[in-house]
């Protein structure tokens, strides 16, 4: 048995404008990569690197481009939030084209720790695109020895 399938003049549009659009894509995902044009272009995440060490935590975040003055950071107890601005600009012009690109955005990593750390004693170093936080672990109060006396 053999069926027939009637092709409506919609479908032909479709097929050829599926077919056009495969086209320009292929020819200019070479020109304009595909991260350039995502929804997700606006949101950055921040690497981060936590090493516990024996009387400190080592947080290292990567943050290309971005300057001291932009650059915020809340401690607590427990916890460590960087806030930070990114403003990026480039213009390239030759003889045959002119491209200019900017990329504007804020964005925050918090860092929340098993321990207490001593927020008085932590210390922050920003140096070529690196973020590096020593933030020294609380010290337990040990209660002097006594004897209990019974009433």
């Amino acid at each position: 048995m053999k069926f027939l399938i009637k092709k409506t003049p919609d479908h032909f549009i479709k097929s050829v404008n599926d077919e056009i659009s495969s086209i320009l894509n292929r020819n200019f995902d070479s020109l304009f990569p595909e991260y350039i044009f995502s929804d997700e272009m606006d949101k950055y995440v921040m690497p981060v690197e936590l090493k516990e060490k024996e009387k400190e935590y080592q947080v290292k975040a990567e943050l290309p481009g971005v300057k001291k003055e932009d650059l915020d950071i809340d401690i607590d107890k427990n916890h460590i939030t960087i806030n930070a601005i990114k403003h990026e600009e480039t213009d390239e012009d030759t003889k045959s084209f002119r491209k200019s690109e900017f990329r504007y955005g804020e964005f925050s990593r918090s860092i929340y720790f098993p321990e207490e750390i001593d927020v008085e004693k932590t210390k922050a170093k920003l140096e070529h695109g690196l973020l590096v936080i020593q933030a020294p672990k609380m010290k337990e109060e040990k209660a002097d020895k006594k004897k209990l006396k019974i009433d």
